[in-house]
């Protein structure tokens, strides 16, 4: 088992807290994660019928029968579970630990632990791998970004366009699966399960081109009136199908940064996809050589690099502190990291060469903010790390 950076988070909650919930996209590794951290633990999947049967008609009995702490997978789909686990870790304040939740429908999921549960559970997200984790490393230190390089930094076995195609969910690299006819099935499965239950949509073939334009634009600052112009529906619908897509981790809404040097600034968030595999499935692309060519290259790297930051945080428990900074000039920095008091600008480039003017916005951002040699960060494609122009380049593969 590849070992995930957020089982060190999920045995120090389970000291803490009654109730700890492992939530996250389908296939990205819950069952396996909590079951081999919590080996002692009695486990139940809520997807068998009979066992969800048991719980949605016996709440108390089905309960009743855990005399130890137990794993309850996919307990979104027995609901009324959550206020009977309310009132029996009200009656025994002594447990700590006592319930491992787990879950992928994590709209529906975390509405039913706000409402039952909150103050007594630690709520854990599980994205697909990191790109650290497959290789077996730590990832980036995000305090040493902008100020320090790695030493001597190996690129994998695997190039990165490959990498890009192939994506994170853990099954396809188990299993050794192709990419494109594993995320066929898993993106089918998707639609007509948890979009199906939490959306109720009658017309799926209209979501799944909703979707698909969603790929189109990565990258891009988000339109809404125009993406729901084009997909044929409502601005409303728009905005709830966009929010279903964000809540289950499909998408990551890129918030503009707000502090204010002087400048008019955009306030639409940029769109991006967790999983770059995924992604290639959604703009048909069937194969690692033809992603080198594709115009949507560099948007298929920026929603990379912007992916792993947000995994480097989630993974540890803790909130992405991340955002993308541009002014009506159209001066613009990819990514802003937020750490503790510190700003660290981020530029992004796909390509194996740097250029001077891959600097220019670093450069311009610094000045602006009145920091100009404050730590700051080019990722780029290629595979050495040095520094430049006061700045920080690194390679795709350290993240």
């Amino acid at each position: 088992m590849i070992e995930r950076t957020l089982a060190t988070k999920l045995k120090q909650a389970a000291t803490q807290f009654p109730v700890v919930t492992v939530t996250g996209p389908r296939q990205s590794g819950k069952t396996t994660l909590v079951r081999a951290v919590f080996k002692d633990y009695e486990y139940v999947s809520l997807e068998l019928p009979d066992q969800r049967s048991f719980a949605l008609e016996d709440p108390r009995g089905f309960l009743g029968q855990f005399d130890e702490p137990v794993i309850l997978d996919e307990v979104q789909r027995a609901p009324d579970l959550f206020s009977y686990i309310q009132v029996l870790v009200d009656d025994h304040p002594e447990w700590i630990g006592r319930f491992i939740l787990t879950g992928s429908q994590n709209f529906l999921l975390l509405q039913s632990v706000s409402q039952s549960l909150a103050g007594r559970c630690a709520v854990m997200h599980l994205l697909p791998f990191s790109l650290a984790e497959l290789t077996g490393r730590k990832p980036l230190s995000l305090d040493s970004l902008g100020k320090s390089l790695p030493k001597n930094p190996k690129p994998p076995d695997v190039g990165l366009c490959e990498t890009l195609h192939t994506g994170f969910y853990p099954r396809i690299h188990d299993k050794h699966l192709s990419p494109r006819d594993w995320l066929a099935g898993y993106y089918q499965t998707y639609l007509e399960r948890d979009v199906r239950n939490v959306l109720n949509v009658g017309d799926i073939e209209t979501f799944g081109r909703f979707a698909r334009l969603c790929a189109g634009r990565c990258g891009q600052i988000l339109n809404l009136s125009g993406l729901a112009s084009d997909c044929g529906v409502s601005h409303t619908t728009a905005r709830r199908w966009l929010s279903v897509l964000e809540a289950s981790f499909v998408i990551i809404l890129l918030r503009p940064h707000h502090r204010n040097f002087g400048k008019r600034l955009i306030k639409s968030p940029k769109l991006y996809f967790v999983d770059t595999g995924l992604l290639c499935y959604l703009l048909q692309i069937h194969s690692s050589r033809e992603l080198v060519h594709r115009a949507e290259r560099g948007a298929i790297f920026e929603s990379f690099v912007l992916s792993e930051l947000y995994k480097n945080f989630t993974h540890r428990g803790e909130q992405p502190r991340l955002y993308f900074w541009r002014d009506t000039a159209g001066h613009e920095v990819d990514v802003i990291v937020e750490l503790d008091a510190k700003l660290v600008p981020v530029e992004i480039k796909s390509a194996q060469t740097v250029a001077p003017d891959f600097f220019d916005n670093l450069v311009y951002w610094r000045k602006l903010s009145g920091d100009v040699r404050g730590p700051s960060a080019l990722i780029y494609g290629g595979d050495r790390a040095f520094h430049r122009s006061g700045v920080c380049v690194y390679p795709w593969h350290v993240l």
